[in-house]
């Protein structure tokens, strides 16, 4: 059996961070880190949303993604050389890997001007369609809280709801139906939260009530219309219709953090407090694969669906085969933050950093930095 993963986590919240590491076999009463993560998340974006006392133009910029203050909420990448990083001061895009980038949002004088994006999420039917949710960043904001929707991956974006309209997103999913189609979360409404838009986030209607009362993550899945997948500190739950009605999963140990597939017919991984769940059969079950200790990011490769990248507080691993097995990648100094896998190389996965903002690329030789000079 391989050695375990030690379990260790980090956080960064608005100036600062929290570093802590769990014993590796002291036992935590099921669901309770997820719990944990839901709390710290929601703290943290009303930190994030809190922290407007000062613009990114008093600091020094550190780098092309800003000064030392900013850091990423999430991160895309395309098999057309698309990636896309959201951040607390600025949406970025470059479209060519990663070698050069461009500001294309919350910048000065540009649309969502003084406000923080995160929760990205592209279309499985079309991924030119994309959305991104958005919180205060600067006292000073021009830009409209709200849903925000791009139709040419990134390049150009548009409001789709307002929060004034909608209410505060906790996190955003493309549906799978058709690329107009999406879903948000408004965690103040509990089990009611998840509502869903067939045109691009103008119009909203209500779902089925949830088995649970938060929600941490939501996995449209490709090229199933109508299938779709929660999970919640409280388990995993799992819809046919689009969200109408839910089945709470049997067979799941405590919290499940997040989901994800490489695609369609391809196999769904589940990862939280008991460790990595792997399905087989479009997400009717899943069998907990690896147990030694938990992740709190998963990636998977689109062209290997058996390569997986892992993420603890301190340290990047890989599994080839399913999750049953990792090995740690070369250290990088920094405070880890978002890993996904390049969507045409499974030797290949993306990764930001924290305070500042940076993306770095692993290949079998090593690290190599991406992060554009100031």
């Amino acid at each position: 059996m391989p050695p375990p993963i030690p379990i260790a986590y980090s956080y960064y919240v608005c100036g600062g961070y929290i570093h802590m590491k769990l014993p590796l076999r002291r036992p935590v009463p099921a669901g309770w880190f997820l719990s944990f993560l839901s709390c710290l998340l929601i703290l943290l974006l009303a930190s994030c949303a809190d922290n407007t006392t000062a613009t990114p133009e008093e600091q020094p910029r550190v780098n092309g993604f800003g000064t030392a203050a900013n850091h990423p909420h999430a991160l895309l990448a395309f098999p057309n050389h698309v990636i896309v990083l959201a951040t607390h001061y600025g949406l970025f895009r470059s479209q060519d890997d990663g070698a050069s980038w461009t500001e294309v949002a919350g910048g000065a004088n540009q649309l969502m001007e003084g406000l923080m994006t995160y929760s990205l999420t592209s279309s499985p039917p079309d991924n030119q369609r994309i959305y991104v949710a958005t919180q205060l960043a600067t006292k000073d904001h021009k830009g409209t809280l709200g849903l925000y929707t791009s139709g040419d991956q990134g390049r150009t974006w548009k409001l789709s709801a307002s929060e004034e309209s909608l209410g505060t997103i906790y996190l955003a999913q493309a549906g799978n139906e058709n690329p107009d189609q999406v879903f948000v979360y408004l965690n103040a409404l509990g089990p009611l939260g998840l509502k869903m838009s067939m045109d691009n986030g103008q119009h909203f209607s209500s779902t089925g009530a949830l088995p649970f009362g938060d929600v941490a993550a939501l996995l449209a899945l490709p090229d199933m219309p109508g299938q779709l997948l929660a999970s919640s500190s409280n388990g995993l739950a799992r819809s046919q219709d689009g969200g109408i009605h839910w089945e709470l999963m049997k067979g799941i140990k405590g919290g499940i953090f997040g989901l994800t597939t490489a695609g369609p017919h391809s196999p769904i991984y589940a990862w939280g407090d008991a460790g990595v769940y792997r399905s087989s059969d479009g997400g009717k079950t899943f069998t907990l694969v690896y147990t030694q200790s938990a992740l709190n990011s998963l990636t998977v490769s689109p062209t290997q669906p058996q390569t997986l990248y892992g993420k603890t507080g301190t340290a990047i691993y890989r599994s080839t085969d399913g999750g049953q097995s990792w090995t740690r990648l070369p250290s990088i100094k920094g405070n880890l933050y978002n890993v996904v896998a390049d969507p045409n190389d499974p030797a290949q996965v993306y990764l930001s950093l924290s305070y500042p903002t940076e993306v770095h690329r692993f290949r079998p030789s090593g690290w190599t930095s991406l992060t554009p000079k100031p």
